[in-house]
């Protein structure tokens, strides 16, 4: 059911914002798989002109196998569209993202999109942050540093931060940056914006899977087969 809601979710998400001659940011992640699915289909059946910026590894390898334009910010430092999923989505559209240790690379290339489109399913639909994600925020640093970065998250913000450690691998995860994750299991709900920003004030700190007054809209593909779709208020 939920694989499901993912596909709806992308799917309008992509059927929405995708015009011919843009240049694309590809997420990371499975919701992202059904997305570059459904812009394949479209590339082929109305032979639009597409250029796609990955945010990872597995997103540059989706791009190549569903036979998309490959590019990069070498080439595109400005992009139309930004398309990723999400762990978790507040009612303020702040998100969670990282649990597949892509956030920094993802974060930039949706920070040079004109436009950020979040797709999900009904499980990451949160009206704070920590309701529904209960992994913690994904914090990547240097790893030289991940010990005093540990020890600084706790101390001036509470909670408990873990290394995070791989499944397949002996040892820890390391990134598309050869940096560590650490998850910040946090224990109250915070003024977001200003923890993100002192968060990447602590020396040693890379980037931080909060996304903070980033996205534009979030379609959440939901059990029922409907898809909702929440919008960025004006301030």
């Amino acid at each position: 059911m939920a694989e499901e809601a993912k596909k709806l979710a992308a799917c309008a998400a992509v059927d929405k914002h995708v015009q011919n001659n843009q240049v694309l940011g590809i997420g990371s992640g499975s919701t992202i798989v059904h997305a570059v699915h459904r812009l394949a289909e479209r590339v082929r059946q109305e032979n639009l002109t597409i250029v796609c910026i990955p945010t990872s590894f597995q997103a540059r390898q989706l791009i190549l196998q569903n036979g998309l334009t490959l590019s990069d910010l070498d080439r595109h430092p400005e992009l139309d569209v930004a398309i990723d999923g999400a762990d978790e989505v507040d009612t303020d559209l702040n998100l969670i993202k990282g649990g597949g240790g892509c956030l920094t690379q993802e974060k930039i290339v949706a920070g040079y999109a004109k436009c950020f489109i979040v797709i999900a399913d009904y499980r990451k639909k949160s009206r704070s942050l920590g309701e529904q994600w209960k992994k913690g925020i994904p914090i990547e640093v240097i790893p030289m540093a991940y010990v005093p970065v540990t020890r600084a998250l706790t101390k001036n913000f509470g909670g408990a931060a873990e290394l995070r450690m791989a499944v397949s691998k002996a040892g820890p995860v390391v990134t598309d940056n050869g940096n560590f994750i650490l998850d910040w299991k946090f224990d109250k709900v915070h003024e977001w914006s200003e923890v993100n920003t002192a968060i990447k004030m602590i020396p040693g700190v890379v980037e931080t899977g909060l996304f903070i007054n980033m996205a534009e809209v979030v379609y959440f593909g939901m059990e029922d087969g409907s898809v909702s779709v929440r919008e960025k208020q004006p301030r």
